[in-house]
């Protein structure tokens, strides 16, 4: 992970992101982070290797209820989007900022349905702290989600929204327990597994509604 956090990772069929669209960052942040294994045995990761994951609120005007990253756009204030990534994390979960161990940024994408340009933001959660919703305007869960589990073939989907058969719009997704992850999120996780060398091999054909 630390050599691909150093040499980051791009993004196949996806445009380049506007550079006129607002910066954002999310934290991608992998660690051991409770004593849960998981339930799928991996020849690739440890039964206790997580990823932080947030359910978001039902009232947001963008992203409305789908399960992200901790994440949020580049203040003023944050000297890029490392620390945008980290502020957010703690405003939105509570994390002790000094248990992360920040491995490198990703390649830049582009989210058009907000006007950002996001940053994902790969880290190593050193030493765990405790996490919980802080904002509940913000955030209606805060969990994590064994990567075992993730790179299951039993929970890997493809996600369908938008438009009438034959014309829809898809992208990866994951089940994790009532969730499911698609869209930005499933697409920067999907990569990532397969940068790390971390996937198996699932059913693309598989298919599940996107949640609206």
């Amino acid at each position: 992970m630390r050599a691909l956090g150093a040499r980051g990772v791009t993004w196949p069929g996806w445009p380049a992101p506007d550079p006129a669209a607002r910066p954002a960052a999310v934290l991608v942040l992998l660690g051991a982070l409770d004593a849960v294994a998981a339930h799928h045995r991996s020849a690739a990761v440890p039964e206790d290797l997580d990823v932080l994951l947030v359910g978001r609120a039902a009232s947001l005007a963008h992203h409305a209820g789908q399960v992200s990253f901790p994440g949020g756009r580049v203040d003023a204030g944050d000297d890029g989007p490392v620390a945008a990534a980290l502020r957010e994390a703690v405003e939105e979960t509570g994390l002790d900022p000094r248990g992360v161990e920040v491995l490198g940024t990703l390649g830049e994408l582009p989210v058009p349905v907000s006007n950002h340009r996001v940053t994902p933001v790969l880290a190593w959660w050193a030493d765990p702290s405790p996490v919980a919703v802080v904002d509940r305007g913000e955030s209606a869960h805060v969990f994590r989600a064994p990567v075992a589990d993730l790179l299951d073939p039993a929970n890997r989907r493809t996600a369908t929204f938008g438009g009438r058969l034959p014309v829809r719009h898809v992208s990866p997704a994951f089940l994790v327990g009532p969730h499911v992850v698609w869209g930005f999120t499933a697409l920067v996780l999907d990569r990532l597994f397969d940068a790390l060398g971390w996937t198996e091999p699932w059913d693309r054909d598989r298919t599940v509604a996107a949640p609206r």
